[in-house]
């Protein structure tokens, strides 16, 4: 009889297979019943309830939600293709959501399906599906940046929802109407329907965001088919417009949107900066004081996916994620934590004695990730090719609702992140959002804590504040504040737990490590 480990080679081969085909939900038919036992067993597979997994990690902690916040699109996706087909798509207030740059799952997601019951499926760490009968589908389409589920498409949607969605969700509304390209996709089921009501709040929402071209032809083509329409604002605040010009993407519009209403929350919060140094030798010597204390990082857990390189290794019984692989990765990366924050000192020392208008980062930013990994590409833990730029795949974070943007949004954003950064007069301000949009975006596939609490010092120290760190105690808290940011768009407890930080530490630098 084979080994073990030979046995386990054997059933990640057949895992990784079905993921390469395209599979990232294994129903139980899938697999052999003794192959899907042993994966479930090293915990390779988990079940998400009878005869559905997902893969895992077989690291993870117990009870962890890691795995199943990573794949919890593409289980949806999955189940609902496996139950209905292709004749169901995620509820229309949901779908504008989601279509709009909204990286966030409810905790309970609403199928629209024909064949559906009307009922609450259960599922893993207290969220569910509600799976409603409805009556009539509106025109779908996949949407391979949110696992592939089916959302209904903008146009549609718009129609579908009631006035209660723009009053509650005005962001999603604003950005949802910013994106239609094409005003007859509107209005041929307005007029096919005679929805004058809705037409009226369609022309009023188009006007308060500064489309009054298509707020006229919408009003104008119902007039001409004796169809009375009554125009109205639907938003409680005027939305604040964005920049003229063709329309940008969703997320980007999101990412406009979100600084413009979080920067007032963060300049509340905090204390007002001081004097920008003109010491730049003090400060520098303040900064390199702190840096021992400050030298620690948190890694970002990406969702598991298996790799030839992993089932050699478990083919060979050389797989020990506690072994010394895992020594050697902490020294290099404590080794490149330190080049890191040399080229950071740089950073600020040219600030300083440049004292520009405005704040640009990529250049230094890429100076930063290149020293943070560049030991671990000459330990071999990395490949050259690692450095090249923004990453090429999907990332998760442990624990966290919250999925980052997509690869080819990553690419559209970073752009107007550093243009965001660039422009922003109130240092506090560059520094807690420059911190959580990058990790928002999540632009590296490892790293981005460890950058963005860079970018954060780097800000706070060349704006007048001083370098404040993280303690290790407090990294619940921490991660608490960024989830409440990045899933309910909530600044104000990130803002003020930095704050906090900020002014304790002013008084009492935190004490070096010792042991």
């Amino acid at each position: 009889m084979a080994p073990p480990n030979t046995l386990l080679a054997s059933s990640l081969s057949l895992l990784a297979n079905l993921q390469k085909a395209g599979k990232h939900v294994i129903r139980g038919t899938d697999l052999p019943r003794m192959d899907r036992q042993r994966l479930v067993k090293a915990g390779f597979l988990e079940e998400v309830f009878r005869g559905w997994y997902l893969p895992s990690r077989p690291d993870a902690q117990p009870g962890s939600s890691a795995a199943w916040y990573a794949g919890m699109r593409e289980f949806i996706t999955g189940y609902c293709d496996g139950r209905f087909g292709t004749n169901w798509h995620v509820s229309p207030d949901q779908s504008l959501m989601l279509g709009t740059g909204e990286r966030t799952l409810p905790k309970q997601v609403q199928i629209w399906a024909p064949e559906a019951n009307n009922q609450i499926v259960a599922l893993p760490h207290e969220c569910s599906l509600f799976l409603y009968r409805a009556p009539r589908l509106w025109q779908s389409e996949v949407a391979a940046d949110v696992g592939g589920l089916r959302l209904a498409t903008l146009a549609q949607a718009l129609l579908a929802v009631g006035p209660a969605f723009f009053t509650q969700q005005p962001l999603a509304a604003r950005i949802a109407l910013a994106s239609v390209t094409d005003t007859s996709e509107l209005l041929r089921p307005l007029l096919d329907g005679g929805h004058v009501h809705i037409a009226g709040r369609l022309a009023g929402g188009m006007r308060a965001i500064g489309r009054a071209d298509v707020a006229d032809e919408i009003v104008s083509t119902m007039v001409a088919a004796n169809m009375a329409v009554k125009e109205s604002q639907p938003f409680e605040v005027a939305p604040t417009p964005l920049p003229a010009g063709r329309p940008e993407s969703p997320y980007i519009q999101r990412l406009r949107l979100m600084w413009q209403q979080m920067r007032q929350g963060v300049i509340n919060e905090f204390p007002a900066p001081g004097e920008v140094a003109l010491d730049v030798e003090a400060t520098l010597k303040n900064v390199e004081e702190r840096y021992v204390t400050d030298a620690y990082h948190s890694l970002s857990i990406e969702g598991y996916r298996v790799t030839p390189e992993l089932i050699e290794k478990v083919r060979d019984g050389q797989w020990q994620p506690d072994g010394e692989d895992a020594k050697t990765r902490d020294a290099m990366a404590a080794k490149g934590y330190y080049e890191a924050h040399l080229k950071v000192k740089e950073y600020i020392a040219q600030t300083l004695i440049a004292k520009p208008e405005s704040w640009p980062l990529h250049d230094a930013l890429t100076k930063w990730y290149r020293a943070l990994f560049s030991p671990s590409v000459a330990a071999n833990i990395l490949k050259p090719s690692d450095l090249a730029g923004w990453r090429n795949d999907q990332v998760f974070i442990r624990g966290a609702l919250h999925v980052p943007l997509s690869k080819e949004a990553v690419r559209e954003c970073m752009p107007v992140f550093f243009e965001l950064l660039a422009a922003e007069p109130h240092a506090a301000v560059r520094a807690v959002l420059g911190h959580f949009f990058f990790v928002y975006i999540h632009p590296y596939m490892d790293g981005n804590g460890r950058l963005a609490r860079l970018i954060f010092n780097a800000m706070l120290v060349t704006g007048g504040y001083v370098w404040t760190i993280v303690p290790l105690e407090h990294r619940k808290p921490y991660m608490a504040a960024l989830e409440q940011a990045s899933s309910y768009g909530k600044i104000q407890p990130l803002a003020k737990f930095f704050a906090d930080l900020l002014r304790d530490q002013c008084e009492t630098p935190l004490p070096r490590p010792t042991g």
